[in-house]
């Protein structure tokens, strides 16, 4: 069973929130930027966003959960064919909210809900760009420690070499013993 949220709903009921959030929801994609309060901005943000994340699927399944909430048709075929292909590349954080100071009436603090930009082509050049570097530094290191072990593996390959050369000396020295005494009974017969 879902668990209510704490504290004081906005607008009274449950019922009257959810409505209230469907109407700002539908007024900030239908304006781009609506000014509210900082609690209903806080409050709107994850549906919007939830809403533009459905829209950016598009299927005939999410179109009809979207409907749910926004009852415009008009709205969420806006939804649909402008705003979510535009972030189609944006894994989230449809939504900015700036804070804009109190209400005057009542000195309520207000603040501006707002969808972001889109990211531009070269934006994505910069990000892909940033990736790039980023791969080739550690395409770097990797080749630098790569470099290291095989300095450490020609450092002790010297030694090697030293401990080889030295059996081979004691090879041939006892070699030519060997023959001296191969060669001392033959002489002798």
């Amino acid at each position: 069973m879902p668990q209510p949220a704490k504290g004081a709903r906005l607008g009274g009921s449950a019922a009257h929130e959810k409505l209230l959030l469907a109407n700002l929801a539908r007024s900030l994609f239908e304006h781009g930027r609506i000014t509210t309060t900082e609690a209903k901005a806080r409050r709107l943000r994850p549906v919007a966003e939830r809403l533009i994340t459905k829209a950016k699927k598009g299927d005939m399944h999410n179109r009809r959960q979207v409907l749910q909430t926004i009852t415009d048709k008009s709205i969420v075929h806006t939804l649909f064919t402008e705003i979510g292909p535009r972030y189609e590349n944006r894994p989230g954080g449809y939504t900015r909210i700036t804070k804009i100071g109190n209400r005057r009436g009542d000195n309520a603090p207000m603040a501006v809900i707002e969808l972001v930009e889109a990211l531009t082509v070269a934006q994505e050049a910069a990000g892909e760009a940033e990736a790039a570097t980023k791969r080739a530094s550690k395409d770097a290191d990797l080749k630098k420690d790569a470099a290291v072990e095989t300095d450490a593996v020609e450092d002790t390959a010297p030694e090697d070499e030293v401990e080889a050369d030295e059996a081979e000396a004691e090879v041939e020295d006892a070699a030519p013993a060997d023959a001296k005494a191969d060669a001392e009974p033959k002489d002798s017969k």
